[in-house]
């Protein structure tokens, strides 16, 4: 099968057929959905050379992904928000190649390494935003999104950590809770800064006052930094009712250290996490937590990366994009009020 048979079957012209199979924003949802239907009921496959010499275009995009744990692709959020993109790309006939700061042994830019490989575009899951290797990419002329960050120089995609932050402290108050802590995530993330800020505003708002012993630091969103925060919390003589940790991993390291404590969650102390990776549900008590649709952010930044390639082979106006995506409170057994 061909390009041209897919046209035929379809009726549409084969410019508007390959403009759809790649996602180009100028065809509408409607006639993409029936002629990547139509493609696969055919079970039409492009030649990927042929396409590349046609399209001008590699099929591929690069993926920068680094993170401070160590964890690599086991990371429980970060895993799954890149099989979202890849699935999404994939539907789209994209191929993903992970980028790194070397080209056999010689060390490289990542930009320079993003050239080598020919990629049309590239993704960047990274905890330093300020590195000076990611921003030379981020400032140059090739297409990228970066995820849970925010920047007015490219597009990006998070989550909307203020309006979970204050889903929390609503949900801690009106269980009665009064003495809610925060093992804050200080690393420096933007994630973190976002969701402290919106624990303190969220406090002001119910008329709790900020008091500093009850912020403690999580850095970089670890179960060890949850492990002794909670520790650090727990030695204070007024010792909180409620602690909203940073990300679920910081509040499964905090539940761990107020259990060795000989104390219980919920009945001690009420615990509320941030992210709803795997876990979350599976751990005992079950963790209330803010869940972020990692999927969804995934899918998104595939789709608006993919839309700069397309709008640069037309007429790319140069405006970036911001996606923030909508998170809500999943409440299960780590919270209960209080008498």
């Amino acid at each position: 099968m061909t390009i041209y048979d897919l046209a035929r079957k379809t009726g549409y012209s084969i410019t508007t057929v390959s403009r759809a199979l790649n996602n180009n924003p100028g065809v509408s949802e409607k006639t993409k959905k029936l002629i990547i239907e139509e493609a696969n009921r055919i079970g039409y496959y492009p030649n990927s050379i042929a396409r590349s010499l046609t399209m001008k275009k590699s099929f591929t995009l690069g993926v920068i992904f680094t993170e401070d744990l160590g964890l690599g692709m086991k990371h429980p959020f970060f895993s799954a928000v890149i099989e979202g993109f890849k699935e999404r790309a994939e539907k789209f006939g994209f191929d993903l190649v992970f980028l790194n700061r070397y080209i056999g042994n010689e060390k490289k830019s990542y930009i320079d390494h993003a050239y080598y490989r020919g990629v049309d575009g590239v993704i960047i899951v990274c905890s330093d935003f300020d590195d000076p290797e990611v921003l030379k990419l981020i400032e140059s002329d090739l297409p990228n999104v970066v995820l849970d960050v925010y920047s007015h120089k490219t597009n990006v995609i998070y989550s909307n950590n203020l309006y979970g932050s204050e889903l929390v402290i609503e949900h801690l108050y009106s269980l009665g809770h009064r003495k809610i802590a925060h093992i804050a995530e200080t690393a420096g993330s933007f994630a973190g800064k976002e969701r402290i800020k919106g624990y303190k505003l969220a406090l002001d708002k119910y008329g709790i006052p900020i008091n500093e012993s009850y912020i403690e630091s999580g850095s970089h969103f670890s179960y060890e930094s949850g492990y002794t925060a909670m520790k650090k919390l727990l030695s204070l003589d007024d010792i909180p009712t409620a602690v909203f940790a940073s990300s679920d991993t910081v509040a499964v390291g905090a539940i761990k250290a107020i259990r060795d404590a000989g104390l219980s969650v919920p009945d001690d102390i009420s615990i509320v996490g941030f992210d709803d990776i795997e876990l979350a549900q599976h751990i005992t008590p079950a963790l209330t937590t803010v869940c972020q649709n990692k999927e969804l952010m995934g899918r998104r930044a595939a789709d608006v990366l993919i839309n700069q390639i397309n709008q640069k082979d037309d007429e790319y106006t140069g405006e970036y994009t911001a996606v923030v995506l909508p998170v809500e409170l999943i409440v299960r057994e780590s919270t209960k009020s209080i008498n």
